[in-house]
């Protein structure tokens, strides 16, 4: 039977680890819980990370004897190992398509809650006012959606938007027409894309994305376009953003800030266009509960033939994953 090492602390376990997860593990490998200790994998076929474990360096495999795996129930890998890990041989798997369908469900959310004013209604009601004439919401059905970025993330949300019939645009220099197609999206431009009703962001923070809407963009969207930003701080000029949305010009929800946490001031707080939560998106019981088992049925399957799921982090791709 190999090893597996589970590198976080218990209480990272219980977070992310079902009970049926847990026998698993058991089942199918000696299991050491070495908590958020990495000084031990030498000799272990496979790693098991999540939030907390510290990074892996690359001389946990300079003798050639690193675990063969690295299975991270969590997002990103980026901070957790270094690249020249690939050229080893080692194989990464990242829980991050998993933690997508709980952000997908926020961006929705975040769309419906906007579109129907719900914020301002809630502070409307509580303030005494009953029915304000000057407020009215909109509905999602049949509207224009925007999506920058076609990452797990966004075809999330892309599949939740499929009963509201939107006309669902993408800009992503990397999808093709054909993968648009498979999509049930089509591609634009970026202006094209930041003139839709909604607007969703769904871009990794890497050089080519920071700023990608700028204050310019923004300037430019039609009045009531609906900003969420579920993705990174910096992809958008976030001072001009919520001036826009103070001015009453523009919606927005963000889960997302540059820097974190932010500092909002007392017209931002006040602001009734304007829904903002602590990077929580992909936070849910069920979706944290249910990643070590999503990110270990792929790892199985490697072991097992080589077949490569959906939590497989492809090399060729590192340098414009999140």
């Amino acid at each position: 039977m190999s090893r597996l090492v589970v590198a976080m602390s218990p209480e990272r376990v219980e977070d992310v680890c079902s009970a049926e997860t847990r026998q698993l593990l058991e089942d199918r490998f000696e299991v050491t819980w070495a908590g958020n200790d990495v000084s031990g994998l030498a000799g272990a076929e496979v790693v098991l990370t999540s939030w907390g474990t510290p990074h892996l360096p690359a001389s946990i495999w300079a003798d050639g004897n690193g675990p063969r795996v690295v299975a991270h129930a969590a997002g990103s890998v980026k901070r957790l190992v270094d690249p020249v890990i690939f050229d080893q041989g080692v194989a990464v798997f990242s829980a991050g398509t998993r933690i997508a369908w709980s952000v997908g469900e926020y961006c929705l959310a975040s769309m419906l809650t906007l579109a129907r004013r719900l914020p301002q209604f809630d502070q409307a009601l509580r303030d005494g006012a009953w029915k304000p004439g000057h407020l009215r919401g909109i509905e999602l059905a049949g509207q224009s959606v925007g999506i920058l970025g076609a990452s797990s993330t966004a075809r999330a949300l892309i599949t939740l938007l499929k009963p509201f019939g939107c006309d669902v645009v993408v800009y992503d220099p990397y999808l093709d027409d054909e993968q648009a197609r498979a999509l049930g999206v089509r591609t634009a431009e970026l202006d094209e894309v930041l003139q839709c009703a909604f607007v969703s962001l769904h871009v990794p923070d890497v050089p080519e994305t920071r700023g990608l809407v700028s204050r310019k963009h923004l300037d430019a969207m039609r009045d009531g376009t609906i900003v969420i930003n579920s993705s990174r701080g910096p992809a958008i000029d976030q001072q001009a953003l919520l001036e826009y949305v103070v001015a009453g010009r523009l919606f927005a929800a963000l889960d997302v800030f540059d820097p974190e946490p932010p500092t909002l001031v007392d017209d931002v707080r006040a602001a009734g266009q304007l829904l903002v939560t602590p990077h929580i998106a992909g936070d849910t019981v069920e979706g944290h509960r249910a990643l070590a088992g999503f990110v270990l049925a792929d790892v199985l399957k490697w072991l097992d033939d080589g077949t490569r799921g959906t939590s497989y982090v492809d090399p060729a791709n590192w340098s414009i994953a999140a």
